[in-house]
C-alpha cells in the first residue's frame, strides 16, 4: 500500500497496535498515515483480518439487540467484574 508515493510495509504496525486502533479505524478517525499502516497490516495479516471481521460481526449482532437497560443484578455483576479486572490491571 502506498501513501504519498512511499511504500508502507505491513510490519510497520504490530498486531497489538492494530487491536488498539480498530475502533478508531472503523470510526474513520485515523490519520492518513495511520490508516495506511493499519490497512497494509490488515491486508498482510490473516489473523488480524479475521479479528476485524469478527469485530464487525459482533457490532452488527449487538446492533440487533433491544435497547433495554440491564437489570440491577446484571449491572451489579458487570460492575463487579470490571472492578476486579481494574484491580488486577492496576497490580499487574
Amino acid at each position: 500500500m502506498t501513501e504519498g508515493g512511499t511504500s508502507v510495509a505491513p510490519h510497520d504496525l504490530a498486531c497489538a497496535e492494530l487491536v488498539e486502533l480498530v475502533t478508531t479505524w472503523l470510526d474513520d478517525a485515523l490519520s492518513d498515515s495511520d490508516r495506511a499502516r493499519f490497512e497494509a497490516h490488515l491486508a498482510a495479516c490473516d489473523d488480524c483480518a479475521t479479528f476485524v471481521a469478527q469485530f464487525r460481526e459482533t457490532i452488527a449482532a449487538l446492533g440487533t439487540l433491544p435497547a433495554e437497560p440491564p437489570s440491577a443484578d446484571t449491572r451489579a455483576a458487570l460492575l463487579g467484574v470490571l472492578r476486579g479486572w481494574l484491580g488486577d490491571h492496576d497490580r499487574g
